[in-house]
């Protein structure tokens, strides 16, 4: 029988806040660095932090699942 990593979904969605509360910050303060108005920063923030969460999570599961997947062929194969 094949054991399954202890990750689990939790850890995913944990990663993916605190990272999005860094990556949130960075885009906020370039938004306003480069427009000169800390409003532009902030509503282009908002927009990312949502769409950047997303396609985080899945990126995550995507390389968790071909992470075990390929640790899985090489047991059988053995």
């Amino acid at each position: 029988m094949i054991k399954k990593s202890k990750v689990t979904l939790k850890r995913h969605l944990l990663k993916t806040i605190t990272w999005r509360i860094v990556g949130t910050a960075d885009t906020i303060l370039i938004g306003w660095l480069v427009s000169g108005n800390p409003m532009i920063g902030l509503t282009i923030g908002g927009f990312e932090v949502f769409t950047k969460m997303t396609l985080y999570f899945f990126h995550e599961r995507l390389w968790y699942k071909y992470y075990n997947m390929k640790n899985n062929i090489n047991k059988l194969s053995r």
